[in-house]
């Protein structure tokens, strides 16, 4: 009984040691996530092999395994402080969609490490950000640019982060903030050129609507011409003639009194 003791210590350390051993020598990597290798005796960083992705993996004990999230990300840079063409301090609200490039995220790993936001994707979108919009008037950043610094920032961005290790998949500009004064002027010039092209607009219609009845006033001129030309003294007779036949032949009472107008043309006379 005496002995027990003696032999229950070692296995108990023994026992201590497996489960160390398998905490160090097993991971687990979750849902979206990847792992890149540290060799300790073997070269350090693995570059050279995929990553390791989901699931449980054995590992030696003396080596590490760095988990990263591989999924699409978003961080969000707001109030951030650029100067337009013109000199004028603008405001920023960014929003930025990426995410490490998986097959190369080994690389990742051993030249930028896992602060590789903070060091690479925050300093560029800033840098690209004041140059873009350096290009633009404040005007045309409130108004009609904004798609377009968007898509600009975004097309140089990618360009510098791509030999980095990182996608980049999404550059949104969120707002645009002007100082209050020059909003305001902005705003008065807009409202100005509206109304301006209002005005075009419905002097441009009165005018073609001044046209349309000149050119209707020429039409019925033309056409009166040209029914004075054809009108002679015998076809006015004839008419007449034919009216005086058509009244004839009315039941109401008349008198009709023959060749007694100026012309010789028949007088009508009726009830009244």
């Amino acid at each position: 009984m005496q002995k027990l003791p003696k032999i229950g210590l070692p296995v108990i350390l023994i026992g201590l040691a497996v489960l160390i051993f398998a905490s160090k020598s097993s991971i687990n990597i979750g849902y979206g996530e990847a792992g890149v290798l540290f060799k300790t005796f073997g070269g350090g960083v693995v570059t050279d092999e995929p990553p390791l992705g989901e699931g449980f993996h054995i590992i030696a004990p003396w080596n590490k395994v760095y988990v990263y999230n591989v999924k699409q990300q978003e961080f969000f840079e707001g109030n951030m402080q650029v100067l337009s063409s013109n000199g004028l301090e603008i405001s920023l609200d960014v929003s930025v969609l990426y995410e490490p490039t998986y097959e190369k995220l080994g690389l990742l790993h051993k030249t930028k490490g896992e602060n590789y936001v903070n060091i690479v994707l925050i300093p560029q979108i800033r840098a690209v950000a004041r140059s873009v919009v350096g290009r633009y008037t404040p005007e045309q950043l409130y108004s009609t640019k904004r798609d377009a610094i968007q898509n600009e920032i975004f097309e140089e961005t990618v360009k510098n982060v791509e030999s980095q290790h990182i996608q980049l998949n999404a550059v949104l500009v969120r707002d645009v903030t002007l100082p209050m004064a020059i909003k305001e002027a902005i705003e008065r010039k807009l409202r100005q050129e509206q109304e301006a092209l209002e005005y075009e607009f419905r002097l441009a219609k009165a005018k073609q609507e001044a046209e349309r009845q000149r050119i209707d006033a020429e039409g019925k001129a033309r056409a009166n011409k040209i029914l004075s030309a054809s009108l002679t003294s015998k076809i006015l007779q004839e008419k007449g003639i034919e009216a005086t036949l058509k009244l004839s032949e009315s039941p109401n009472s008349k008198v009709i009194v023959i060749g007694s107008g100026e012309t010789g043309m028949p007088i009508i006379l009726g009830n009244n």
